[in-house]
């Protein structure tokens, strides 16, 4: 099968297609045959060597594609299951997953919109609904609401009856609007840190100086979580109800991610999508590491 391999650290250009054997199937695994993954701004740090790993490579988390071999030891999947997942080793044709890290598709649901979603979308859900605790009628603030993880937050906190206010740059103000954003907040124009106050809960996707900044609008009433900095390095957590983490993901928090998307509640915003090429995965690299992606950029494998 082809594989994009990385055999040493650096830049795009070490992202390379290869002929590589295909993935042993494991007892309590599933095999899936990818027809598309995405690009994460994780996915160039590790190619770049931020994470170090053990070499040869294969980066990338999502999955959306079809079930080709199932393990003996998996029940509630068979074989041609339209299926996504969170996984590893994505740039693959085919990968090997977990069924608890696994949800059948709905036929409503394309294989680019469900690449789009198991790690940035299980990002935003947990900060939100499962630490954030987000309830209607609470003022919320998503950073960067125009990326990957925001634009998803966005979503959520409207799903969960919550009033929205996300940053963006002046081109992506429509962008927001259209999410539900209720106040959105042109980060070019304008200060969201004395645009807005009582904010309840805060998702930092960009870290330092606007973590930083977003501290002073819960004024240790509301909640911050990040997935970009440390709260602790700007004020005292013990009177500072704000915290880092990493998203661990759940087949529950999946399913109900799922659910919206069948539903049409939850639309992922896609930037573009390539094909399964050398040169076109570097391009998509190249453009995650700008900074300034609208959505998800995807990688289409098959038709």
């Amino acid at each position: 099968m082809k594989a994009i391999v990385i055999e040493r650290f650096g830049g795009v250009n070490e992202l390379n297609m290869k002929e590589i054997d295909k993935p042993e199937l494991k007892p309590d695994r599933l095999l899936v045959e990818v027809f598309a993954t995405s690009v994460n701004p994780v996915d160039t740090k590790r190619r770049s060597g931020s994470f170090g790993g053990k070499l040869p490579m294969i980066v990338g988390n999502d999955v959306a594609g079809k079930v080709m071999e199932v393990g003996e030891e998996v029940t509630g999947f068979e074989v041609g299951d339209r299926v996504m997942a969170n996984g590893s080793k994505t740039y693959a044709e085919i990968v090997s997953v977990r069924p608890d890290r696994t949800v059948k598709l709905d036929d409503s649901v394309s294989f680019e919109e469900a690449a789009a979603v198991p790690l940035t979308g299980q990002t935003a859900y947990e900060a939100l609904v499962r630490r954030g605790d987000i309830k209607s009628g609470e003022k919320v603030l998503i950073h960067a609401g125009s990326g990957g993880v925001g634009s998803l937050a966005v979503q959520i906190a409207k799903i969960k009856g919550a009033w929205v206010a996300a940053t963006a740059s002046g081109s992506n103000q429509e962008l927001l609007e259209s999410l539900g954003a209720d106040r959105p907040v042109n980060y070019e124009k304008e200060d969201f840190e004395t645009a807005l106050e009582d904010i309840d809960l805060v998702l930092d996707t960009l870290g330092g100086k606007v973590l930083e900044k977003s501290l002073s609008l819960i004024d240790k009433q509301g909640r911050l979580l990040s997935i970009a900095g440390d709260p602790s390095e700007y004020v005292d957590t013990e009177d500072y109800d704000a915290t880092s983490f990493s998203m661990k993901p759940t087949q529950a928090a999946l399913s109900q991610l799922h659910e919206w998307l069948a539903e049409g509640k939850l639309e992922p915003v896609i930037a573009d999508v390539l094909p399964f090429t050398e040169a076109a995965v570097r391009k998509a690299h190249e453009k995650s590491e700008t900074g300034h992606v609208r959505g998800k950029l995807i990688i289409k494998m098959k038709e």
